[in-house]
């Protein structure tokens, strides 16, 4: 043991800092456009910077547990195009993470892009062809020979923190874009988190997809478009009370095109066993009032939705349009063994067309809805918990029966389940262990001060932390005069390693690493900067 560590006492530099951006530190930049295949290193942090496109036909390939930030002033964006893949494969324990460059409590949505796939399936525009909305230039979509069993890649085991840009109303770069994705690619365990615009849209193609979350997205969760004809099951959708879109915020947003034609291949997406939570704890809570509906299904559009949870929305559902009605009236467009609840009075389903009555049909008895005045009557255990949900229902909610998978368009890529939503009242979660709900306080490595002036000292320099005494987490700031090796270790005042906050080459500059100590006991704990030609230790006091 190092018990010359007890010895160890510098007097504290005391440099006053102005204030400055701080942006995490990263070893490599992914820049411009890639034709020839890759691999990451997930030892390593990586920089989406500007519009990265990966070309045919090149892989991208992210191994299990990487970091890779989207640049902020360049909002980074990543774009897989027609004919080229992403293989995104992490774990359950080892998730692929795309997030903020901004530090902690700094991050907000809009700062970077987001993912774009382009696949060569159908879509219903003219020519089979269109190009992604969000000034991008991406074209999508498998022209006269369209594939509907493209193959794009795989995403598993994901998170999106903090993407999205609006340049312009309805031309924006959303959480993960999908243009003609072919039913080849496989979307399994993806969440998008605090999105600038809408967490997934999918304009066309056939791309089916399970376990999906979008947590505190701007706009839309769940936005489907010209002609996407893909399969859903598993997803979770939960709103922050005070974050919506002018345009109008939605959980469902349902399109055939933007003028509503008869356009083929017409959208009919099968969504199964998804759980929404609107912004709406009880029917009288207050919300942005920008919120809409849980679903608002329109322009010629066939999306049907079975075994699902709808609640906490000022409105729970809005068939619009005349061709809408009708699809409902011919059951080309379902509603089936679905709950919708937390629903005021006269704001429950509706419809544009007057002569239809949406809450009789939507109550047909051979349909098996079920609708509850209060979200609380559906006994979830802690859906409104935004950091720490629990959406599992309890053992006597309404939802642990009531499910059916009896369609026919609830073919064999549906799991049966006897629930209604997303999550099984039994059993391990499938969100348990790869997600993160509370993203801005993630740490995600060391940060780098961007500007710095002449105060800061000129040679190497491991400051006091701050604050000291500590509980549970504090911030030790250091120099680096010299670009080289740099670590970043904590000792107890045994001198056993308890944590190693950077381990990395690192170029000059003057940066800042978060020593959380949550796990630890009260005591003295030793901090040792090692750098080219330098080595320096301070003490500091974890106080419980």
């Amino acid at each position: 043991m190092q018990r010359h560590l007890l010895s160890i006492f510098f007097a504290i530099l005391i440099v006053v800092f102005p204030a400055a951006a701080q942006v995490a530190v990263v070893d490599s930049v992914i820049e411009g456009n890639i034709g020839t295949s890759f691999t990451l290193n997930a030892s390593k942090k990586y920089l989406l910077k500007g519009f990265v496109n990966i070309n045919p036909p090149a892989t991208i390939t992210i191994p299990p547990g990487t970091i890779i930030f989207g640049e902020k002033s360049s909002k980074g964006t990543l774009i897989i195009n027609r004919g080229a893949k992403i293989n995104a494969n992490g774990t359950q324990q080892q998730p692929i993470v795309f997030t903020s460059q901004s530090a902690p409590g700094s991050r907000s949505a809009g700062d970077w892009g987001g993912i774009i796939i382009a696949g060569n399936a159908s879509i219903n525009t003219p020519g089979g062809t269109g190009t992604i909305e969000g000034g991008t230039g991406t074209i999508y979509g498998g022209g006269a020979t369209p594939n509907d069993d493209d193959n794009s890649g795989v995403m598993r085991y994901v998170r999106l923190e903090y993407s999205g840009i609006a340049f312009l109303p309805d031309n924006e770069i959303n959480g993960l874009t999908m243009g003609g994705v072919g039913r080849g690619t496989t979307l399994e365990y993806i969440q998008v988190s605090f999105n600038g615009d809408d967490s997934y849209e999918w304009f066309g193609g056939t791309v089916n997809a399970k376990y999906l979350i979008s947590l505190g997205a701007v706009d839309d969760d769940l936005d489907v478009d010209l002609g996407f004809r893909g399969k859903v099951q598993f997803a979770l959708i939960i709103r922050e009370p005070n974050i919506a879109d002018i345009s109008g915020s939605n959980g469902w947003e349902s399109d055939n095109d933007a003028t509503g034609t008869f356009n083929a291949p017409r959208t009919a997406p099968v969504f199964s066993n998804v759980t929404s939570i609107g912004p709406m704890a009880d029917t009288s809570a207050p919300r942005n009032a920008n919120f809409r509906r849980g679903a608002h299904i329109r322009r010629s559009s066939l999306t049907s939705i079975y075994n699902s949870i709808v609640m906490g929305w000022p409105t729970g559902l809005l068939l619009d349009g005349t061709n809408t009605v009708t699809a409902a009236q011919n059951d080309t467009m379902q509603i089936r063994n679905s709950i919708w609840a937390g629903l005021r009075a006269n704001n429950s389903f509706t419809t544009t067309v007057g002569t239809f009555n949406a809450v009789n049909w939507y109550n047909t008895a051979s349909f098996g809805n079920r609708s509850y005045v209060q979200p609380a009557e559906v006994q979830l255990i802690d859906p409104f918990n935004r950091t720490n949900p629990n959406p599992r229902p309890s053992a006597t909610s309404p939802a642990v029966t009531g499910a059916n998978f009896s369609n026919p368009k609830l073919d064999a890529f549906f799991t049966p389940t006897t629930y209604v939503g997303a999550f099984s009242p039994t059993g391990p979660r499938w969100d348990s262990l790869w997600t993160n709900y509370d993203p801005q306080n993630t740490i995600y490595g060391p940060m780098s001060v961007e500007q710095t002036n002449a105060m800061v000292p000129e040679s190497f320099e491991l400051l006091q932390n701050y604050p000291n005494p500590f509980n549970p987490s504090t911030t030790i700031r250091f120099k680096v005069a010299n670009a080289g090796a740099v670590q970043l270790k904590v000792y107890d005042m045994f001198g056993r390693e308890v944590s190693t906050l950077v381990d990395m080459n690192m170029s000059a500059g003057t940066y800042e690493a978060t020593f959380n100590g949550a796990n630890l006991a009260s005591g003295i704990y030793f901090y040792k900067f090692t750098a080219p030609g330098v080595v320096k230790t301070q003490r500091m006091t974890l106080a419980k």
